[in-house]
């Protein structure tokens, strides 16, 4: 049997279909801010150097800048720039020994997230 829908008006004034589903998912909405936070976290990881900075990292636990600019074949300044955007975003943090400065993801979440993005990716 196919469902008759028809336009109602959500709580909001909009017009939909499932008010029940509009009402629901309204009501669970994170502030703007939270949105424009999480919007400026995947622009962090959308640059390319960026990106394999954190596949390089998620390979090997800790890598300092020299290391991940060998790896990556770039300077070690580039990098560094690209670390102050990563490390602003909270996205990884780092830990001095001596001299030698040694970066690593914030947390697993960044890990999981970038782990699901790759399976995406390698679905393709």
């Amino acid at each position: 049997m196919i469902k008759k829908t028809e336009k109602k008006k959500s709580k909001s004034g909009f017009s939909c279909i499932e008010t029940e589903k509009v009402s629901s998912v309204r009501n669970r909405m994170k502030p703007e801010q939270f949105f424009h936070y999480l919007a400026e976290t995947f622009r962090a990881m959308s640059d390319p150097t960026r990106t394999k900075i954190i596949f390089a990292l998620c390979m090997e636990n800790e890598l300092c800048v020299r290391d991940i600019a060998a790896i990556i074949g770039t300077s070690n300044s580039a990098i560094s720039h690209q670390l102050r955007t990563l490390r602003n975003m909270k996205l990884v943090k780092y830990n001095k020994v001596g001299k030698v400065t040694y970066y690593s993801l914030d947390d697993i979440h960044i890990n999981n997230l970038f782990a699901e993005g790759l399976r995406h990716v390698e679905e393709k």
